[in-house]
């Protein structure tokens, strides 16, 4: 089954950050979206703050 959900670990290790970073760059995105401090980040909205390629980041998160 396809991942759906963005974890901290996973966005720091597609942006080449640490994970503390991956922790304030989700933040990021649901204070964007109006979303409740501890509310999941979809692959889709990950993608859409971030501008990278949905497909190509599914394909990274599905392979490991």
């Amino acid at each position: 089954m396809p991942q759906v959900v963005i974890y901290p670990k996973e966005a720091a290790t597609l942006t080449g950050n640490s994970y503390e970073a991956g922790k304030r760059l989700l933040q990021r995105i649901r204070t964007r979206l109006g979303k409740d401090a501890r509310a999941y980040v979809s692959l889709g909205e990950f993608c859409q703050y971030t501008g990278l390629p949905e497909r190509e980041v599914s394909a990274a998160l599905n392979e490991r």
